[in-house]
């Protein structure tokens, strides 16, 4: 992947070299399988924000193609959470993709996930897929979100330049 640093002057993000026990927590909180994330920590980047010497929140980009990129993983302290922390990291994201000229950020959630969903959404990210039973397949354990059976993923796509339009 390209040079791996977040730009954005005040942000707090910095890069992870060493995924402690405490961000696993942070990951597995929002992708319960370890062995999907480890998967694309391998080829991916990890960045924790972190309050006091502990991460409160932990994001993980990877590069898909040449002029895409995702957000594998997005997770913040559930103690946390609705101070904006999710937002920041979300435009973080998309400033990171525009300075290393992404043209496209990528994002996949449950689609039960109704409070990410609306989030992504109002930062601008556009459904542009269905994976129909993501979650019955690569899960070995069903996941109920909301009162509902999670099955299906929903990939949502932010095109850079809307973004700054």
């Amino acid at each position: 992947m390209r040079d791996c640093r977040m730009t954005n002057n005040d942000t707090r993000i910095e890069l992870v070299t060493t995924v402690t026990p405490e961000h696993w927590d942070l990951l597995l909180s929002a992708d319960p399988s370890k062995k999907l994330v480890q998967n694309y920590l391998q080829s991916g980047i990890l960045f924790a924000q972190s309050k006091d010497g502990h991460p409160i929140a932990v994001m993980v980009l990877q590069e898909l193609t040449s002029d895409k990129l995702e957000i594998k993983n997005i997770a913040v302290d559930p103690r946390l959470e609705n101070h904006g922390i999710a937002t920041r990291l979300l435009q973080d994201a998309v400033h990171f993709a525009k300075v290393h000229h992404y043209q496209q950020l990528q994002i996949g959630t449950g689609s039960t996930s109704f409070k990410q969903l609306y989030l992504y959404q109002k930062i601008g990210f556009r459904v542009t897929e269905i994976k129909r039973n993501f979650f019955v397949k690569n899960y070995g354990q069903p996941i109920h979100e909301n009162g509902l059976l999670l099955r299906d993923m929903l990939v949502l796509t932010l095109a850079i330049s809307d973004y700054y339009s």
